[in-house]
């Protein structure tokens, strides 16, 4: 069984006991967080696709940590300007990890 997540302005594909790194999310390590934006459920017989979400969909998920991607490096160049800048980017995560899928 899996199912189609939304959060944080993106989309994950989740099963039960997947861990990944969504946005950032003001919760403590080992809380408990519901996802209600479920875009899909798909069980071994039936698939339910939500129009936008699915009615009684909801993921269940535990917090592992809390963190910060790798450093983006950007820069900005123009040659023969004698221009160059360089910045730096490094993008807050949480880490959860699936704990429930219910349709």
């Amino acid at each position: 069984m899996y199912a189609v997540i939304q959060t944080g302005g993106k989309q994950y594909r989740v099963e039960e006991g997947t861990t990944l790194k969504i946005e950032k999310l003001e919760l403590g390590t080992g809380d408990s967080v519901e996802f209600d934006k479920v875009l899909m459920v798909q069980s071994d017989s039936e698939t339910k696709i939500g129009q936008p979400y699915v009615a009684s969909g909801k993921v269940t998920a535990e917090v592992v940590s809390q963190g910060r991607h790798k450093k983006i490096k950007i820069i900005k160049f123009k040659r023969r300007k004698h221009h160059m800048k360089q910045m730096g980017h490094r993008q807050y995560f949480t880490e959860i990890q699936i704990t429930g899928i219910s349709a």
